[in-house]
Formats: C-alpha cells, sequence, structure tokens
C-alpha cells in the first residue's frame, strides 16, 4: 500500500526543525508537521520571510505552535548562533529535516570563503547537525532526514578541489557534489549511530521534481523542470521527507523517494541507494575533510545498556 499524508501519526508534544522553512517544499514540510501537532521551527534565512511563512501557516491551523528561527547555512556562524537561539528555549529536538539548498547559482562563496552549494549543502547542514546532536539525543528516538537530490545520482565528490579552485566553475556538477555530499553524510551518520546503539535514525529522502523558487537559476532548463509531466507541486515534494520523518516503517539508513518515471512524481517509497554513496572509504573521508573545513566535531552518543556503567 503507498504510504499517503493520512499515516503521519500525532505528534503532539514533537519538537521539530525544518531548515529553508519559509517557502517551496520546507514551507509545506512545516505546515504538514504543525498540522498533525508537532511543534514547529522555521529556521531561515530571514526572520521576516519566516514570520511571514508563520502567519500563512497559522491562517490555515490557528493553533499551531511555531516559532521562526534565523538561520543562514552559508555562514557558521549563523549556524552555531542558531543553534544557541534554539538551546534557549527547547530542551530537546525529535525532528530535524535538512531541507535547505541552493540550487546552481552563479560561482559565490559563503562567508568562510568554500563554494556556495557545497558549503550551504552541505557543510552548513553538517555543522548544524554536529551542533543539535545533544539534543536530538536528550529523549532518544529522534530522526535526521537529509534531503538531497536525483542529481546526487550523476554527483562526484572531487577531494582535489572540493572548492572549484582549480577548474572552471561548472553549476550543475557543484550541485550534484553537495547533493551526493547530502546522502554520503548522512548514510555514514546512520553507521555511526547504529554502531553506538543509538536510538536516533538519519535518513535520507529526495524530493523528485518539484516546481518551487529552487529552480529559478536554471534558465532555459527552468521550463522543463515545471513541465507538469516531470514535476509536481511542492507538497508533494515534501511527501518524501514527510514519510523518512514519520513513517513507522521507514528506518535508520534507509532512502526515499517517489515511485514513478525516473523518480520525478509517486508516492514516496523506499528506494535503492545509488553505488557513488556506498563507498565507505569516501564516506569516512568526507566526514574527516567536513569536520576539518567546519571545525565541527559530530559527537555521537552511546547508548549505556541494561546493567552497564560509565565506568
Amino acid at each position: 500500500m503507498s504510504w499517503t499524508l493520512d499515516q503521519i501519526p500525532n505528534l503532539t508534544g514533537r519538537i521539530a526543525l525544518v531548515t529553508g522553512a519559509n517557502s517551496g517544499i520546507g514551507f509545506e514540510t512545516a505546515l504538514i508537521l504543525a498540522q498533525h501537532g508537532a511543534e514547529t521551527v522555521l529556521a531561515c534565512r530571514d526572520l521576516d520571510k519566516a514570520s511571514k511563512a508563520i502567519e500563512r501557516i497559522k491562517t490555515k491551523i490557528p493553533k499551531a505552535k511555531l516559532h521562526p528561527l534565523v538561520l543562514d547555512l552559508a555562514d557558521l556562524d549563523s549556524v552555531a548562533k542558531s543553534v544557541a537561539s534554539f538551546e534557549k528555549i527547547f530542551p530537546r529536538l525529535d525532528i530535524l529535516i535538512c531541507n535547505a539548498a541552493v540550487m546552481v547559482p552563479p560561482y559565490s562563496q559563503t562567508k568562510q570563503g568554500f563554494e556556495l552549494q557545497f558549503g550551504t549543502n552541505h557543510l552548513g547542514h553538517f555543522a548544524l547537525v554536529g551542533q543539535l546532536m545533544p539534543l536530538l539525543a536528550a529523549f532518544g528516538s529522534a530522526r535526521i532526514i537529509s534531503v538531497s537530490s536525483v542529481a546526487a545520482h550523476f554527483g562526484k565528490i572531487d577531494f582535489g578541489d572540493l572548492q572549484w579552485q582549480k577548474r572552471r566553475y561548472a553549476k550543475m556538477p557543484a550541485y550534484g557534489q553537495s547533493k551526493l555530499a547530502n546522502l554520503i553524510f548522512v548514510l555514514e551518520l546512520s553507521r555511526r549511530l547504529a554502531a553506538a546503539k543509538s536510538t536516533i535514525s538519519a535518513l535520507a529522502a529526495h524530493p523528485g521534481g518539484a516546481k518551487t523558487n529552487l529552480q529559478r537559476d536554471l534558465g532555459w532548463f527552468r521550463g522543463l523542470s515545471r513541465n507538469p509531466l516531470l514535476a509536481g507541486s511542492a507538497l508533494q515534494g515534501a511527501r518524501p521527507s514527510l514519510c523518512a520523518a514519520t513513517n513507522i516503517n521507514a528506518h535508520n539508513g534507509s532512502y526515499w523517494g517517489p515511485s514513478g518515471f525516473l523518480g520525478l512524481r509517486g508516492s514516496p517509497i523506499k528506494l535503492k541507494i545509488p553505488e557513488r554513496a556506498l563507498d565507505l572509504a569516501t564516506a569516512e573521508r568526507l566526514w574527516t575533510v567536513s569536520e576539518e573545513l567546519t571545525g565541527i566535531s559530530i559527537s555521537i552518543p552511546i547508548e549505556l545498556q541494561e546493567g552497564s556503567t560509565n565506568g
């Protein structure tokens, strides 16, 4: 039986954070989580846009518990400040959906000098997950969802030139690298969580084709990407990450996306993980490089078994 939004359980008492929640897939994700009772934090670069998104949700769900959070994933200082702000309000985090992304902009850099797509899509989320880990571990059973892309299936991690300083910049390959990094990272995180016997789960999803503002820099290809035969609505694009975040049959290390033609549309299903995302040496190296570049070391909580002690 196909998974549907009707299968989302009552999320009352759960705390969720969605990055890039002011528009598109992120907005629809936040709306659906709030609709099912989750206290939802909309993490966005612009406070005014986050506040307006909250107003839009409130018109549909007046009693929704919603909070804006300023988060610029292209600035590691902003990531740290966002986590500090979150910690002042919430004692834990149950659902983290790493949704925000930039797609094929002209070449530019993050505040710390990283290529914008790799720095925002991967390194920013890596730093966010690392600093939120204590709150994710606070009450157990939390889920971390990394929103990748079909572009990951064609991406390549070039450790010799991650920041595109030695080659002529190519926007789409750079995007593919960043989204493959999203997938490799969350799979490595899932393995480390499993090894630590943690009750936290890390899963991946991709939205397929969805008509959102993310494609604004695609040029002539933008029209093709918005063809109704190839791309669905933002809500349809949100379904795989919502499935990964709430489906009781979605387990640690699994990958979810649309079931239809080329994975662009359709009901969410568990997908086969592309071979290029499964290389353990690449995963280990990406993790180490990401720690070095961000200055964040992700500490995986170790679950103590019954009868064990700290020492």
